[in-house]
């Protein structure tokens, strides 16, 4: 009797620790989603505010570094 239990509750420990396993992959994939998303409409935002104030070439300026 005691080893079904002590199985019973050794497979519910893995379920759980399964479950929080993907619960953490989850959060951590729309941590990395909010981020992207924050990158983009900033970049976004400054092309925008750079086209309301009328000029016409608005892409950054890519800048090799100084040797």
């Amino acid at each position: 009797m005691k080893s079904r239990d002590w199985q019973r509750e050794k497979e519910e420990d893995d379920a759980r620790f399964t479950t929080s396993l993907a619960g953490l992959a989850f959060a951590l994939l729309l941590a990395w989603v909010g981020l992207y998303l924050m990158d983009a409409l900033a970049a976004e935002s400054k092309l925008e505010d750079c086209m309301m104030q009328g000029r016409m070439n608005c892409q950054p300026i890519e800048v090799a570094p100084a040797p």
